[in-house]
């Protein structure tokens, strides 16, 4: 009797595990047909758009007119049964193909829609800055220009900056950045500030400046004309050092980068001698100390050059053909060099 009870119950255990078998092998084929990918791994993304308020019928039309996904039903039976049709959200995505119904599901409740990359390269004055965000098609020019002079004069930046007549030149750090399509001119300004802000805070640049005897600006501003000047990365603490060593001594800096700037020639190589003629408190040919602000965007190391740098004794420098810098410690060296080295 006991042997007949247990034989019946291994029956009905085989066929238990026979129909979860089954069942999992439906399950499989379901997926494939139904689930899985469209296309390759390595498949190129497509962009979409899922508008605000749509539902998850009006998602996976969408996603089926891109030909992301196999089947409507299929989406709209998933992300139900797994509780997730509520929590889609809109966006401009870009969704690969060889992503699965669940990934794209997961895709978009997690919300990580399409991002833009810009980058700013280091040295760029605002005017430049302004160009490249215009023909990148992420800001308007008018409405960029705007705000940058209304956000400078809410002075965002919490340290003592001038009060007078303050602009963002200098403050909006170079660096590559991600934003979301639609990001308006205000988020884009103060994303770059924000960035600024941490990279002093990183460097304790203000506390490094008052070491030096400047304020934050004027550190600001001398790493705005070394990284103008210094073509090669490694010199930048030696040019940084040739300019504290002529304020020091009360010399002109006759630097001509900022004479570039003052004539607004953004593109010109070659500074002449009637060029230095020029009267505006940021030629430093005419005007003794530093200019009144930055002349460009600086990069990190520049900014830590400004407050480190090399201790010398050079008081001139003039650019070799290679970009590089010859140094030297009198007038008669630097003229000598100028011989050797320019036109």
């Amino acid at each position: 009797m006991r042997q007949r009870m247990n034989y019946g119950f291994l029956q009905l255990l085989l066929g238990a595990l026979g129909l979860v078998a089954f069942l999992v092998g439906v399950t499989g084929v379901l997926f494939h047909v139904f689930l899985a990918p469209v296309a390759a791994r390595e498949s190129v993304p497509v962009v979409v758009q899922i508008p605000p308020n749509a539902s998850t019928v009006d998602i996976a039309v969408v996603l089926d007119d891109h030909d992301l996904i196999r089947n409507q039903t299929a989406f709209r039976l998933y992300a139900r049964f797994t509780g997730l049709d509520a929590r889609l959200q809109a966006g401009e995505y870009e969704i690969s193909p060889g992503l699965s119904t669940p990934e794209i599901i997961d895709f978009l409740v997690q919300g990580r829609t399409r991002l833009i990359r810009f980058t700013i390269p280091e040295g760029l004055n605002l005017d430049q800055i302004t160009v490249l965000l215009v023909e990148s098609g992420l800001v308007d020019q008018e409405t960029f220009a705007r705000l940058l002079g209304e956000i400078a004069a809410s002075h965002p930046l919490g340290y003592e900056l001038p009060t007078g007549g303050f602009s963002l030149e200098g403050y909006l750090f170079p660096d590559t950045y991600l934003i979301s399509p639609g990001t308006g001119e205000k988020e884009i300004i103060m994303c770059m500030l924000s960035r600024f802000e941490e990279e002093i805070e990183r460097l304790d640049l203000a506390a490094r400046a008052r070491e030096r005897g400047m304020t934050l600006h004027e550190a600001v501003t001398l790493a705005s004309l070394i990284e103008r000047e210094a073509r090669v990365p490694e010199e930048r603490r030696v040019i940084s050092g040739v300019l504290h060593n002529r304020l020091r001594l009360g010399m002109l800096l006759q630097v001509d980068a900022t004479v570039i700037y003052a004539l607004g020639d953004y593109a010109r190589e070659v500074v002449l001698y009637a060029d230095l003629k020029v009267d505006s408190p940021y030629n430093t040919y005419r005007y003794p100390g530093l200019p009144p602000a930055p002349i460009a965007s600086p990069g990190r190391e520049s900014l830590l050059a400004a407050v480190e740098p090399e201790e010398h004794d050079y008081l001139y420098y003039v650019a070799k053909p290679d970009g590089s810098h010859a140094f030297s410690r009198t007038l008669a060296e630097h003229n000598e060099n100028k011989r050797r080295y320019l036109p």
